[in-house]
């Protein structure tokens, strides 16, 4: 069942919820503008958000890219909306994510309420054991938030959320583009990691193309117990038989 009716939900009340889930010591996106600042007029600046967002006057400002090291020499960019983008995606997300956590499998982990990597990992031990040996894959897509399709996001949307203002403000944050060193582009694809909402979207993606794949075409073709752990866009899949190379 596709959802046509969700914006009500997002009202001033909700966004008081938002922020106070938003991280208040995050670095400043590209106005500069600080959680402190934000604060400073909370309910006139909640109350002007929830009104751009319900006319169609919101602008997705570009995310402020910054790189992260990974620890092996290599850097991991991260984008950094401005605070009251951070704030309208944690609303968009709440609500979402009521809706999703109905649909995900129990094989997903990633940014999802209750659950954690220790999870993933006891999870993934547990299967091994219960496999008693057998064959492993490791899944790690690389650069997956950078480069997710638009098009299949929208795709995937459209068989649970049809609402046209909460679409509307998702692609505006999917276009809204990337800042660094003094310049604005905007990509085709992928969804910046840093906002609370491409965690979701991630999930929402592969949620249809990896954890609904593994269940309803991978298990019916092997012989034996076998078992997908996904947290985010890293994976495992493990089998008792060699089969599952072959699939």
């Amino acid at each position: 069942m596709a959802f046509t009716t969700l914006a009500h939900h997002i009202d001033v009340e909700l966004l008081h919820v938002a922020y106070q889930r938003t991280r208040k010591d995050g670095a400043a996106g590209v106005d500069g503008q600080t959680a402190a600042d934000f604060e400073q007029n909370l309910d006139a600046n909640l109350r002007s958000l929830v009104d751009r967002l319900k006319s169609g006057r919101y602008h997705a400002s570009p995310v402020r890219r910054v790189h992260i090291p990974k620890g092996d020499g290599r850097t991991r960019p991260i984008g950094v909306p401005t605070f009251e983008d951070k704030v309208l995606q944690r609303a968009v997300m709440m609500v979402l994510e009521a809706i999703y956590e109905q649909d995900f499998l129990d094989c997903s982990y990633g940014f999802r309420p209750g659950r954690s990597a220790h999870d993933a990992l006891e999870a993934c031990w547990k299967g091994l054991m219960d496999l008693n040996g057998g064959w492993v894959v490791e899944i790690d897509i690389r650069s997956f938030f950078d480069h997710v399709d638009h098009s299949h996001i929208r795709k995937f949307l459209d068989q649970r959320v049809r609402d046209g203002v909460v679409r509307r403000v998702i692609d505006k944050w999917l276009n809204a583009g990337v800042h660094e060193e003094g310049a604005t582009w905007f990509p085709d694809n992928g969804t910046p990691q840093g906002g609370v909402i491409s965690p979701l979207l991630a999930n929402v993606y592969l949620h249809k193309v990896l954890d609904e794949w593994f269940e309803t075409e991978v298990k019916p073709r092997l012989d034996g117990k076998c078992f997908l752990i996904r947290y985010a866009d890293d994976a495992v899949m493990a089998s008792r038989t060699r089969k599952m190379l072959a699939v």
